[in-house]
């Protein structure tokens, strides 16, 4: 097509923590840099104002269940009231509202589904909901791994031809400045960091793993982003990976898990669950354990923590493995994926 894509984007999912804000940051700032599309971005969050530098941003500052109401229950109104004509309107993981558009979305993993245990009730009851509307209307769904491919086709009745897999990137790149040992120095004395310490990060439920991780590395400083430390700046974060000795991560399950990337980024080794989505990132740059075990977790990580070798070569392999994954490749392909629909 010679005439641009108008593209409506559903950012509302900045104003929050996690893996999906990651997605809609980075993929959001990397759509605006295609030539052939003209992006429209809504927002919607009665706490948080939009900050960012996007152009063309639509903000509302109205709380997100009042539009899971009105896009997801009444229905009564299209997201074009809100934003404008659309040739395609890439929704959230949160709302699907009418369009005239053609319509996108992003399933980045199935727990609602899966495990809803680890969810609050309402949330499983948003994607349920949500998800007969995907059923019904939509023309596409990028999700951001085989294993989440797999998971959405057993928990729904969305075909095949319809889901394509884009990867994600990294949160962060470190640039060489960051790296200065003065400053490494200087925020590990921010926060009070052992000088060697290990890395496992925080969640909601038990998804993450954490009891297990802690007995594992009893006798051992283990540090849990967003449990014994704050959330972070993405700087701060890149050197809380860059500081670690080793990220261990024995998810029990994820639809991606940037987490590894980020680990490969900034040259620090990776000990995952051999469950998933994990091993299709990690491929052979990580070590695998059973999340189950946590004799198995311990074992792999006095190996990784005791044998120099064995981490050089894992820091060497992460490198090459986080090349593979970038933000600006998944633009391109989800830029394709709208080309596909308007043909």
């Amino acid at each position: 097509m010679d005439t641009k894509i108008r593209v409506g984007f559903d950012i509302s999912q900045i104003a929050h923590k996690g893996g999906v804000a990651t997605y809609t940051k980075n993929l959001a700032d990397c759509l605006l840099k295609l030539s052939g599309l003209e992006m429209v971005y809504f927002y919607s969050s009665l706490r948080k104002t939009y900050k960012g530098k996007l152009k063309n941003v639509k903000s509302y500052r109205l709380p997100p269940t009042l539009f899971e109401m009105l896009f997801n229950r009444w229905r009564n109104v299209g997201i074009e009231k809100f934003i404008g004509p659309l040739d395609i309107f890439h929704s959230s993981d949160w709302t699907q509202p009418k369009s005239k558009a053609k319509k996108v979305t992003t399933y980045h993993d199935v727990v609602p589904f899966k495990y809803p245990q680890w969810s609050y009730p309402k949330i499983v009851a948003v994607h349920k909901r949500r998800l007969k509307l995907v059923e019904k209307e939509i023309d596409a769904v990028i999700v951001v791994s085989e294993s989440t491919k797999k998971d959405l086709l057993e928990v729904s009745r969305i075909p095949e031809n319809k889901i394509t897999v884009i990867y994600e990137g990294p949160s962060f790149t470190l640039q060489g400045d960051a790296l200065e040992p003065d400053k490494i120095k200087k925020f590990k004395e921010k926060y009070n960091l052992p000088d060697k310490f290990i890395l496992a990060i925080g969640g909601i439920g038990e998804r993450r793993n954490l009891e297990r991780a802690k007995e594992a590395t009893r006798g051992l400083n283990l540090v849990i982003a967003g449990v014994t430390l704050p959330w972070l700046s993405m700087e701060e974060l890149g050197l809380l990976y860059h500081s670690a000795r080793v990220l261990l991560y024995p998810s029990l399950y994820e639809g991606f898990g940037i987490p590894i990337l980020d680990a490969f980024s900034t040259g620090t080794p990776v000990i995952t669950s051999n469950v998933s989505s994990m091993p299709e990132v990690g491929g052979n740059a990580a070590i695998y354990v059973n999340p189950q075990s946590v004799e198995d977790i311990k074992e792999k990580l006095n190996t990784v923590l005791s044998d120099e070798k064995l981490r050089q070569d894992l820091i060497k392999k992460g490198f090459e493995r986080v090349k593979g994954f970038s933000w600006e490749k998944a633009a391109k392909e989800t830029a394709a994926v709208y080309r596909r629909l308007l043909e």
